[in-house]
């Protein structure tokens, strides 16, 4: 009873384990190119692959491993392993992953594509159909994403904008964002290319048919190297990696000078606005002061000059002649002070002796380099 106990519990968590094990959708495909679907558990896809199960734990992860004379894939959402006799996409539920494999990969792999890597083995046309399915998927989105961009950066970088539409920035900001996590993807997957480029162990793993078909293996020892077949392989894509980081890296560059022409642009029209206030205020400043002499006779006291008629017009005249002077007089100051200072003067002495002295300068350094040639040629 004491046993029973014991092991009752075990076989119950065995089983519930079992029973809750993930499935996995996959697409088979062949060396002929014929498809084929099925659904398997986790637990009976690794055991017949040969592989353990931390294998097919796939994350949102970039990286290429071997395990036991597999490849196993990871693409983020592309989970694929490979042999030597067939490929398996795992997961493959995703509209623009399920296009791709109803209508290209299969066609690729049985020879009817653009591929490179038709005289190799089966596992050389897999990795390539896969890793150009990716680059493609990234060069897409560089494309969707560069219009943008430039369209957005050509409506914010217009000198006559007094100021800046909110909604162009906005579209800005979400295209700053994709275009960030594209060049993270972009060196993720450059990173993952790396790291098989660095080690030669690696990429002989890599060459699965090298190792489990005898033929292969004299052939590649007879003057077919499989494993630099993989390594130009890995760097055609490296390279290609490489030209679109470069892309978006420019793309980035531009993004960032045209913020500093916004920046510009903007300081500019407030500097503007600021001056025309400054002056205003200089005008306003100059009517007030004037205008006391207004005030003074505006007073409920009595004089002898409201009894002629000409004072009115003088007492106008001179508070608005005085305003106009003093307004004047500030507006200089302000330009003075302002206004980028004159280049210093140069005496005339100095604008004759300029010019020969640079002849002089030019005629020595051809001479130097005449004679220098000449030696030259003397020594050759």
């Amino acid at each position: 009873a004491g046993k029973f106990y014991l092991h009752a519990p075990t076989e119950t968590s065995q089983a519930t384990l079992a029973s809750v094990s993930p499935v996995f959708a996959v697409m088979k495909f062949d060396k002929e190119g014929n498809t084929t679907y099925f659904e398997k558990k986790k637990t009976e896809l690794y055991q017949e692959l040969g592989l353990q199960a931390r294998d097919l734990r796939f994350q949102h992860v970039m990286s290429i491993e071997t395990r036991n004379n597999r490849i196993i894939m990871r693409m983020e959402f592309l989970k694929a392993v490979i042999t030597p006799e067939f490929l398996l996409i795992l997961d493959y539920r995703n509209v623009s992953l399920e296009h791709w494999l109803l209508n290209e990969l299969a066609s690729q792999l049985a020879g009817e594509g653009q591929l490179v890597t038709y005289s190799l083995p089966f596992e050389f046309r897999a990795i390539e159909a896969i890793l150009q399915y990716w680059i493609s998927k990234l060069q897409e989105r560089l494309n969707t994403l560069q219009p943008q961009i430039l369209e957005t950066l050509e409506a914010l970088v217009d000198p006559k904008l007094l100021s800046v539409d909110r909604s162009k920035l906005h579209i800005l900001l979400q295209n700053g964002k994709s275009l960030s996590e594209l060049e993270t993807d972009l060196k993720v997957f450059k990173e993952t290319i790396l790291e098989i480029l660095d080690e030669e162990e690696l990429i002989e793993e890599l060459c699965l048919s090298k190792w489990t078909d005898p033929q292969v293996f004299e052939e590649s020892t007879s003057g077919i190297d499989h494993a630099e077949e993989m390594e130009l392989l890995l760097e055609n894509y490296y390279r290609q990696a490489e030209d679109l980081l470069n892309e978006a890296r420019e793309l980035r560059v531009l993004i960032d000078d045209s913020e500093s022409i916004i920046f510009i642009n903007l300081d500019s029209h407030r500097n503007v606005m600021m001056r025309l206030n400054l002056q205003l205020t200089m005008g306003t400043f100059s009517v007030s002061l004037f205008g006391l002499i207004g005030v003074a006779f505006g007073m409920n006291l009595e004089s002898s000059l409201e009894e002629d008629p000409r004072i009115f017009w003088l007492v106008t005249g001179i508070m608005f002649l005085g305003s106009g002077l003093i307004w004047r007089r500030l507006l200089s100051f302000l330009g003075r002070h302002l206004d980028p200072p004159l280049p210093p003067h140069v005496p005339g002495v100095l604008k004759k002796s300029q010019p020969a002295g640079r002849v002089e300068i030019k005629n020595s350094l051809k001479g130097e380099t005449f004679g220098l040639n000449r030696s030259t040629l003397t020594n050759q």
